[in-house]
């Protein structure tokens, strides 16, 4: 059996609870890296806590040459600024402005025509002290705010800044070099600015802003993880990552072009008897919507919105993942190639197509890198299918992929359970995870999503039956009404879940709790999160990849772990 080996090397008061100052950082700072960088960041924050909008703000044109302005216009709206003090003393939380970016059609949809001038941008604050995120819809061009949203317990992307305190905490750590036998640079480490969580440390279920910048040694990766809410590293791992691989000399990589025609337009596509328009987001992958069969309104929209992957049940460790555009993207995995409509096949015969997107790292499959693919299918007769998978190689041999799909529903609809003998509503927001015992239908239905005429989807449940390699999902199924006023998905999400979580706590769940909404006869959203388990073991590799030699030269071969339920017309 594959076991990631654990190495604890550091003392267990790396674990222990210390007390903070006013500004996160630990009062206890003799643990702490000092580097130039490291204490000009420190005094920047204390400075930033003085004024009267404590944010903190990136370096002049860090975001472009209209970042000032854009600034002005969300400290000057007062729902941008609602948390950045405690609301009953005033005393200031420390804030940091993490990205401002060029606002995409993914972001506003239909909601704000004003957008369509080009002169949109989303603006994304962290607050450190409440592990919150608010993001916010600026149109440059009227000086307006058009819409804010604060996110609870979900952490924006990091800024380059941060990613560089990141590296230079694990660098010059002497646990770091001590367990790599040699003292690593910043070009040594990957992964190193994609969130991670530890358990025992405030890093567990992403309490505090964590990031691991990783090291390849061998057939093993060291985790370095740092916990940059209190600036220290708190935590070195071991995983194995099997084999070294050799990177691949040569990359499509057609950013320009990708970023361009598919990530700042959007794209139509009608084919058979379907019609919908598709487009590359930041962090979501590959967004359809206005999704309609034979002239009917199916879906508004889904999309790929986290990989949350983990390597230990135990210690609680890995990375959230997202997977979006090359350009101005908060994705840890971009992607590489542009969208491609295939001929969907069963049984040798046509029918239907696949809208596939592919997302990898540019040194996969050597260690650490990753590979997902997406993939859309449409069949003639009226199913379709939301299809995610990882093709390895990862960080580890022992990984498990929890990707987390979101389909908003067109119409007014009810969801249903069989219950091994009738259809029962879903009569308020709920989960549920798909298991061996689990009721299905003798189709293998397992849910039902229909409108008042009864018509909709049956829901089949993946249990390895789907021709695709696929050995079954273990999902969890959520099921919340839409509320686009509240934007709970509608634009591109920030990472709305810890990645290592075993149970149900993989971000959906957020839009459920405390008080479930009812959700008899309304618009829905089904969230899908499969649970996918890697291996490397010969004869049952998957969701993995590795190097064979061919002819002389190195080729890839991949190990794919596909998911995704198929959904059937109930007529």
């Amino acid at each position: 059996m594959n076991k990631i080996l654990f190495l604890l090397l550091l003392p267990l008061s790396l674990f222990s609870q210390e007390k903070t100052d006013d500004y996160g950082i630990l009062a206890n700072k003799s643990e702490q890296i000092k580097t130039p960088l490291i204490e000009n960041y420190q005094n920047a924050i204390k400075e930033t806590l003085k004024k009267t909008t404590p944010v903190l703000t990136q370096s002049p044109l860090t975001f472009g040459t209209n970042q000032k302005e854009i600034e002005e216009i969300v400290f000057a709206d007062q729902r941008f600024l609602e948390y950045s003090k405690n609301q009953t003393t005033q005393e200031a939380y420390r804030n940091e402005i993490f990205g401002i970016y060029p606002s995409r059609p993914s972001d506003f949809g239909n909601r704000y025509p004003d957008c369509n001038d080009g002169s949109c941008y989303r603006v994304e604050m962290y607050n450190f002290a409440l592990n919150l995120s608010t993001l916010a819809i600026v149109h440059l061009a009227s000086k307006k705010v058009l819409n804010v949203v604060q996110a609870p317990h979900s952490q924006a992307d990091i800024p380059r800044n941060l990613k560089e305190i990141a590296l230079q905490i694990a660098t010059e750590s002497p646990e770091v070099q001590e367990a790599l036998g040699f003292k690593p640079t910043a070009d040594n480490a990957l992964m190193a600015d994609t969130k991670t969580a530890l358990n025992r440390s405030r890093c567990e279920r992403s309490k505090h802003l964590c990031v691991a910048p990783t090291f390849v040694k061998g057939d093993k990766a060291l985790w370095a993880i740092v916990d940059l809410t209190d600036l220290k590293l708190v935590g070195v791992r071991w995983t194995n990552v099997g084999t070294p691989q050799k990177a691949p000399t040569e990359r499509r990589l057609q950013n320009e072009n990708i970023t361009a025609c598919y990530c700042e337009k959007t794209n139509a596509l009608e084919k058979n008897d379907w019609k919908m328009n598709y487009i590359l987001t930041s962090s979501d992958g590959l967004r359809i919507s206005e999704v309609d069969y034979k002239g009917k309104r199916i879906i508004n929209n889904a999309k790929l919105v986290d990989w949350h992957v983990s390597y230990s049940n135990t210690d609680g460790f890995g990375y959230s993942d997202a997977v979006g555009c090359p350009f101005f993207s908060a994705a840890a995995v971009v992607a590489v190639e542009k969208p491609e409509i295939k001929e969907l096949l069963e049984n040798e015969q046509v029918v239907g197509f696949t809208l596939e997107q592919s997302f990898y790292s540019e040194g996969w499959p050597t260690a650490c890198n990753y590979n997902y693919k997406q993939r859309y299918e449409f069949y003639n007769d009226g199913r379709f299918r939301v299809a995610v998978a990882s093709l390895g190689r990862g960080c580890g041999n022992n990984g498990t992929y929890r990707p987390v799909t979101r389909i908003a529903f067109a119409g007014n609809n009810s969801f249903a359970e069989w219950k091994g003998s009738n259809w029962q509503n879903w009569q308020k927001e709920n989960w549920q995870l798909q298991t061996s015992t689990s009721a299905l239908t003798k189709e293998g239905f397992q849910y039902q999503i229909t409108d008042n005429q009864g018509l909709g989807y049956a829901i089949q449940a993946n249990t390895g039956q789907m021709g695709d390699g696929g050995r079954g999902d273990n999902a969890y199924v959520y099921v919340t009404k839409n509320k686009p006023e509240a934007d709970e998905g509608e634009s591109d999400l920030i990472t709305i879940g810890p990645c290592c979580n075993t149970d149900y706590h993989q971000g959906p769940e957020k839009f459920i709790e405390p008080t479930p909404d009812p959700i008899n006869k309304t618009s829905l959203v089904v969230w899908y999160v499969a649970q996918l388990k890697n291996d490397d073991r010969e004869g049952n590799k998957y969701c993995w990849a590795e190097n064979f030699l061919e002819n002389g030269t190195f080729k890839t071969k991949v190990f794919p772990c596909f998911s995704g339920a198929m959904f059937v017309p109930v007529k």
